[in-house]
């Protein structure tokens, strides 16, 4: 038997109220978005539940595309079957039969969406079960926690089996809680950031500094990949190149050594927030993890903040670099991010740049 459809649940929705069709509806976009390359699926969502129809795709791939997606909280193949007793049952049997070892236990979950079906849920979950022993004489039922539950839903149209019962990447669709600009440096930890960013529903754009000739090509092209990367956890993502060459310059030349770091980064917080007023964010993003380098202490943060009033989020703060890497190795970033290209902030780096910067003297 071919899957024919995947039946999609939803995570926190559940949770928003009034508002949950309009989270729906972006989740809804994010999968046809995502399975666009797939030509022959086709999407649909509703109030409880969305339905991949696959349409003779493989399932794989398609399984694969959807674990990615954020606001799915699990998923599961189902085989569509005719709606008559006597199809349902040999489809019962034959999944059954294809999943059985010795000690296997099962039980049997209906749901009657078209009420005019002959049998009720309770009648039916008995007879397919008979049907089940029929062809498996030594399984044994067991209704809590057996390692089989096959569901078997009757709807207008056909009949639906399903066991299986796939984790998906949870949080929120992206584009539900508005736009942030992420600081994407090239590094391990800004990808990192805004992958966390996509998980809770923000629609980010990657803003990203580059100082030729001191940056290279290569290092452009890695923060590039980067956020190509990114885009399969929820749609586009706009990268936006900032010339930052002249300003660095200014900044070395007429800075304290141990202010270089402090002042760049200043620098680089302003320009965002004016490509974020521009382009109706609400957030900064970046990838500073607490005590990492110089510029992320508390006293460096507080001085690099003073220069805006927009709320800044820093998803890793609180994460060692291994905790980190884990995640950057889960998303695939982590061997884009260890490529040898310098960043703006590493290429003037001062060898004791200043840990509690002054805000006066900044």
């Amino acid at each position: 038997m071919q899957y024919s459809e995947i039946m999609v649940r939803y995570g926190e929705l559940s949770t928003k109220g009034k508002n949950r069709m309009r989270f729906i509806n972006k989740l809804k976009h994010n999968m046809k978005h995502v399975l666009s390359i797939y030509p022959d699926v086709r999407v649909v969502a509703d109030r409880d539940r969305a339905h991949i129809y696959l349409n003779g795709t493989d399932y794989v791939s398609v399984a694969e595309s959807l674990k990615q997606i954020f606001g799915i909280q699990g998923f599961s193949p189902s085989y569509k079957v005719e709606k008559n007793l006597e199809t349902i049952k040999k489809a019962v049997q034959d999944v059954m039969k294809d999943v059985y070892h010795e000690g296997l236990t099962f039980k049997i979950t209906s749901k009657r969406s078209d009420h005019n079906f002959e049998m009720d849920s309770r009648e039916l979950n008995q007879y397919l079960g008979s049907a089940v022993f029929e062809v498996l004489p030594d399984i044994q039922a067991q209704m809590k926690g057996p390692d089989v539950n096959l569901k078997v839903e009757i709807r207008e149209e056909a009949a639906y089996l399903s066991y299986e019962n796939i984790k998906g990447a949870g949080g929120l669709p992206v584009g539900t809680a508005g736009r942030g600009m992420l600081m994407l440096s090239g590094g391990i930890d800004s990808p990192v950031a805004g992958y966390l960013a996509l998980k809770r529903g923000v629609d980010i754009e990657a803003v990203h500094f580059a100082s030729p000739p001191y940056t290279s090509p290569g290092a452009l092209k890695k923060a590039q990949d980067l956020t190509r990367k990114l885009t399969k956890f929820g749609g586009n993502i706009d990268f936006i190149e900032v010339p930052f060459t002249e300003i660095q310059e200014e900044i070395k030349e007429k800075a304290p050594e141990a202010y270089l770091m402090t002042l760049t980064r200043r620098f680089m917080m302003r320009i965002t927030d004016l490509i974020r007023e521009e382009r109706n964010g609400l957030v900064i993003i970046n990838g500073e993890s607490l005590g990492q380098v110089a510029s992320q202490t508390l006293e460096s943060m507080r001085a690099i903040n003073a220069v805006t009033a927009t709320p800044i989020i820093r998803p890793v703060v609180t994460m060692d670099k291994l905790e980190i890497i884990d995640i950057a190795q889960k998303i695939d970033t982590f061997d884009i991010s260890i490529q040898p290209f310098e960043d703006c902030c590493t290429i003037f780096a001062p060898d004791r740049p200043k840990t509690n910067p002054k805000i006066k003297k900044c």
